[in-house]
């Protein structure tokens, strides 16, 4: 649901809920890709390539050994000439028929060598060495592996460990990445702690110290929490204020239209184009997705698991755009029931993989988070869901 820009909106009229696909699809396809930045190795895990990831030098850079043993030429008995280790730097000397050299695994081997003969296939007396012939050579060859200049990692890629360990075996310091967006979430409730043991009539915050770690994981950078009283002019002043730095404002509770829900009051004093106002789901009905210039607003629901809902789908499709990476592809799989079938609404629900089927993980609730800390992953059951069908399932990071 977008509301065209230049036309904001200065009432509430109701609306009718986007549909949940329809909502992820459009938190993923609005934003742009933040501009790319050089990072080093040690701080590109995670991250997104905004370039590919070409070889700088040959892989390997020189002829070398798979195998402790011996490299050989022509055919056996060989006479053992030389002993060859990992790092030698200088020129190995060529070898003749029927002579070896003793090399370990990394070390360069002669070029006319015609393979390796491994310890463990090789019988050595004296200076002599026979072995039947095998049929590997384990010889890895310059540039077997990577050619430079050659693409090793497409643009788009998500920077993993793995990732940043080639990038170094092909001779980069660096890695062109997407920047970071700068996160910052708005917590607004009077009724709020933060610390220690809420008196009656107080809760403490879940929200905030749940997100926090998933934002990290989707590739943001948070900036701050700031926690925000239910007062229309504080809350409003607290957004704005946010989004002159900020990439995505999240704010968490207020999204509704209660009495002291005042994100859509704040919006129109920003003027800002509301792109989503309510999915069509449960729980985590009340979902904002908002842009004001270049800035993203993302209100969530106020009860814990309905604002986790919330994030699974607009902040991380939101994220996932501006870090240049693609909007995940979920995975199918069969729900093994009992649950009600919604005709209106999509239901996402903790499930837990036992026995080779999905189950439903009972006890869950909008405001408690303890059916989904123990599930494997959040089933999407769309509209008209029967027992036996596939759902799609969205997984934390």
């Amino acid at each position: 649901m977008t509301i065209a820009p230049g036309r904001p909106r200065h009432d509430h009229p109701a609306r009718p809920a986007a549909e949940w696909a329809a909502a992820r699809m459009l938190a993923h396809t609005l934003p742009a890709a933040l501009p790319e930045e050089s990072v080093p190795l040690a701080a590109a895990t995670g991250r997104t390539l905004a370039a590919p990831l070409r070889a700088a030098v040959a892989l390997p850079g020189f002829d070398n050994s798979a195998m402790d043993g011996y490299a050989v030429r022509g055919d056996g008995p060989w006479r053992v000439v030389d002993r060859i280790l990992a790092g030698r730097t200088h020129t190995v000397a060529s070898l003749v028929a029927h002579t070896a050299v003793e090399v370990a695994t990394g070390a360069p081997v002669p070029d006319d060598a015609d393979r390796v003969v491994p310890y463990e296939a090789a019988d050595r007396t004296g200076d002599v060495v026979r072995a039947t012939p095998g049929d590997r050579r384990h010889i890895r060859r310059a540039g077997e592996y990577a050619q430079p200049g050659q693409e090793l990692a497409p643009a788009g890629s998500r920077v993993t460990p793995t990732t940043v360990g080639l990038a170094a075996s092909v001779g980069l310091d660096m890695l062109t990445v997407h920047a970071r967006p700068r996160v910052r979430l708005v917590i607004s409730g009077d009724e709020l702690v933060h610390t220690g043991l809420p008196r009656w009539g107080r809760v403490r915050d879940a929200i905030g110290p749940m997100l926090g770690p998933l934002l990290s994981a989707w590739g943001a950078a948070l900036l701050d929490s700031r926690m925000v009283g239910d007062h229309p002019d504080w809350f409003a002043g607290a957004i704005a204020d946010s989004t002159a730095d900020a990439d995505v404002t999240i704010v968490c509770g207020a999204s509704s239209v209660g009495p002291a829900d005042g994100l859509h009051s704040s919006l129109r004093r920003l003027r800002a184009v509301v792109h989503v106002d309510g999915v069509a789901c449960r729980p985590g009905h009340p979902q904002i997705l908002a842009q004001v210039g270049p800035r993203w607003i993302v209100g969530l629901p106020g009860n814990p698991y309905a604002a986790l809902v919330a994030a699974l789908t607009l902040v991380d499709p939101v994220l996932a755009a501006l870090t240049g990476r693609s909007l995940a592809e979920l995975d199918a799989a069969v729900l093994a029931g009992p649950l009600r079938p919604d005709d209106r609404n999509t239901r996402i629900v903790p499930v837990r993989r036992r026995d080779g089927q999905l189950r439903l993980v009972e006890g869950a609730h909008p405001g408690y988070l303890g059916a989904a800390a123990t599930a494997d992953a959040f089933a999407v059951v769309l509209p008209g869901w029967q027992p036996g069908d596939n759902v799609s399932l969205l997984t934390l990071p």
